[in-house]
């Protein structure tokens, strides 16, 4: 299933997170702006992984003087998939 997050207080405007319909399993994870190189191995990373288990280790990363960061902001995403 595809989901679609607007981020906020960040660089990248939107992320295109795939999870797969009967394991949960994220299957691929794409920004829309911000640090390409950074946002790709994030990307990378969290391929074939649960949310619960991404959100455990990106949830609250800040990015410099900002209140959430790309990483938070996937977080976020991902629970409010976990929730819905």
């Amino acid at each position: 299933m595809e989901h679609l997050y607007k981020t906020s207080g960040t660089c990248s405007r939107e992320i295109r997170i795939v999870t797969d319909d009967v394991t949960g399993v994220i299957t691929d994870v794409s920004f829309a702006g911000g640090c390409h190189g950074n946002l790709q191995g994030i990307s990378a990373l969290v391929r074939g992984r649960r949310p619960s288990e991404v959100i455990k280790v990106l949830s609250g990363i800040r990015c410099r003087d900002k209140a959430t960061s790309c990483p938070d902001q996937l977080a976020c995403a991902l629970s409010e998939i976990e929730n819905s």
